[in-house]
């Protein structure tokens, strides 16, 4: 019941957020594939959360937090394998022009062969198997997460990148920095929540994660804001077109996430540095943080695969 709840919950989320961005973009916007690309960052975001958690704890505390991170990385690596694999059998059959029940296995191979999309898309896939067979087979050390961690990064950045590097190096550099800033704030928060049990504990990773995610803010900002400006052709594209006003969306729920962590950082990380909040607490008030972090990620989502 504990897991199927949260996923349940998860499920209903980006599902009503897709449909949002469908009303907001169509018919220029595929539901199927901007759930699918959803789940897989989501999926991604959590596994590189996970991988990288222990290093805000204390040295002879991360043990602990690597071990509470194996059940939930192979499911969170899993997950993104699977999505994975829908998303490059969807890419084939859009790119082919057919149904996917009719999608052959040659015209599949020449796909993730032959293109951009397929060949990141394989990479992602890649990494997501690597990490979870290493999370089963392998004992938790820190220079096995730290290689999980680059991995995921790396998948996330294979498909971030994928057909901005037609637009520019510039376009592909401010979205793999706008990517991995969003992915290392949601996933690490996601990861807390999902190990962190104490409230001694709390209080000395929260601090930590709060200068990371000030960070992290920073550089998502800039890298998202070069990216908007490289990608519209004038500012009444925000209104006019279905990826501007999709972005128009993220743009609201980033400030609407910024605004809540700035609230946190003022009031639940001094509280948690102190002692003065319940583990229970804490994990409730990240998980407001996160479903708000979901819609944005679902949002971003929906925008690559937006035409």
């Amino acid at each position: 019941m504990t897991v199927v709840r949260p996923a349940a919950a998860l499920t209903a989320l980006v599902a009503v957020v897709v449909a949002v961005a469908w009303l907001l973009a169509q018919p220029l916007l595929s539901p199927s594939a901007a759930a699918v690309r959803a789940v897989a960052d989501v999926a991604a975001v959590a596994v590189l959360g996970l991988a990288a958690v222990h290093l805000l704890d204390g040295h002879r505390f991360r043990d602990e937090l690597m071990d509470r991170a194996s059940t939930p990385l192979v499911a969170a690596a899993a997950l993104w394998l699977v999505a994975e694999l829908v998303r490059l059998l969807l890419g084939a059959a859009e790119a082919s022009d057919v149904g996917i029940g009719r999608l052959s296995a040659h015209t599949a191979w020449e796909f993730v062969t032959l293109t951009a999309a397929g060949r990141s898309g394989v990479l992602s896939l890649l990494a997501a198997t690597a990490i979870a067979a290493t999370a089963m087979l392998m004992r938790p050390s820190q220079a096995v997460r730290l290689a999980a961690a680059g991995a995921a990064a790396t998948g996330l950045t294979a498909r971030a990148v994928t057909g901005h590097l037609a637009e520019g190096t510039l376009s592909a550099t401010a979205v793999v920095v706008h990517a991995l800033a969003a992915a290392v704030w949601c996933g690490v928060l996601a990861a807390l929540a999902l190990t962190v049990r104490s409230r001694g504990q709390w209080a000395r990773v929260l601090p930590r994660y709060s200068r990371l995610s000030l960070v992290c803010v920073a550089v998502l900002v800039l890298g998202g804001t070069a990216s908007a400006v490289l990608r519209l052709s004038e500012p009444a594209a925000l209104f006019t077109t279905g990826y501007g006003r999709i972005l128009l969306a993220k743009l609201l729920a980033t400030a609407v996430l910024v605004a809540l962590a700035a609230r946190y950082r003022s009031s639940w990380v001094a509280a948690a540095a102190a002692h003065r909040v319940t583990a229970a607490q804490s994990r409730r008030r990240s998980v407001v943080e996160l479903t708000v972090m979901v819609v944005a990620l679902t949002l971003a989502a929906a925008l690559t695969v937006t035409g």
